[in-house]
């Protein structure tokens, strides 16, 4: 039985791991607000220094520790005064929280060295760190601009499907699983004649069904139409929105994709439990 030094030690490890974890999930998400503003403004993101959307300063070390430096700032820039988006913290947050509730999701309580038992299980890792930020980016883009970009999707298509086949995903499981989410929104497109969905919805259907396979991208698809419906009656009630107004649906299908990315396996259990 270990001793009460040495259970206080590996607590210690494990908490300070987890806030390495959110750390990095910081360090990425300020990343993906570049990519997501400059994708927008149609710049080359490997173009030049962060700079102030406003003055266009270029920004130092100390402006840009994620977090952080909002904080320390005041939500203001440190030359113009101009306030700064709550975009960029939040993201940052958000991003964080979602790597350690992957990472959680993965280990548990084995411990940090458990993802390096097997190739497997980092990889898994990584694989979920990859597809949390392009969700993100889907997500936020989508509820700012109502779109979903092929520029983000077809590149996400084609990384899941390698590190799907990596992990041991059969090519068919993939096959079903895109063939489902994209057939879903090409029923939906036909019979409304391109008025209920978007393009952007179809290639985003493909990719669900890359990154969660056949049984995960009918737990996503039916968790965002759920998750949708509540949100958007919610909105209607507070008249936020009417019943025609357009929803950024692109969102609650990145939430769902990320629900059965964690959890598809559990819900499912848990579903055919019932019966």
């Amino acid at each position: 039985m270990p001793s009460p030094e040495m259970v206080w030690v590996d607590n210690f490890i494990i908490m300070f791991f987890y806030l390495f974890v959110f750390i990095l999930g910081a360090c990425i998400g300020s990343f993906l607000n570049v990519v997501i503003l400059r994708t927008h403004s149609q710049e080359k993101i490997a173009k030049s220094r962060s700079r102030c959307p406003y003055c266009k300063h270029d920004l130092g070390i100390n402006d840009l520790i994620p977090i952080f430096s909002f904080v320390a700032q005041q939500a203001k820039c440190r030359y113009c005064k101009k306030k700064i988006s709550w975009q960029y913290p939040v993201v940052e947050l958000i991003t964080g929280f979602l790597f350690v509730l992957a990472t959680y999701n993965i280990i548990g309580g084995l411990g940090f060295e458990y993802l390096f038992y097997n190739s497997s299980v980092w990889l898994g890792w990584l694989r979920d760190f990859i597809f949390i930020s392009y969700l993100v980016v889907i997500f936020v883009y989508d509820l700012r601009w109502y779109l979903i970009l092929d520029r983000i999707t077809i590149p996400a298509m084609m990384i899941a499907v390698i590190l799907n086949l990596w992990l041991g995903f059969t090519w068919q499981t993939l096959l079903v699983g895109f063939l489902i989410g994209l057939g879903f929104f090409v029923f939906q497109y036909v019979v409304s004649r391109g008025k209920w969905i978007g393009g952007g919805d179809l290639r985003m259907g493909a990719l669900m069904g890359l990154m969660l396979g056949a049984k995960g991208v009918v737990v996503a698809l039916f968790l965002s139409y759920v998750i949708g419906a509540i949100v958007s009656l919610f909105l209607v009630a507070y008249s936020k929105k009417k019943f025609k107004s357009e929803i950024p649906f692109g969102t609650f299908l990145a939430i769902g994709t990320l629900i059965a990315l964690l959890w598809g396996n559990q819900i499912i259990t848990w579903y055919f439990s019932l019966f």
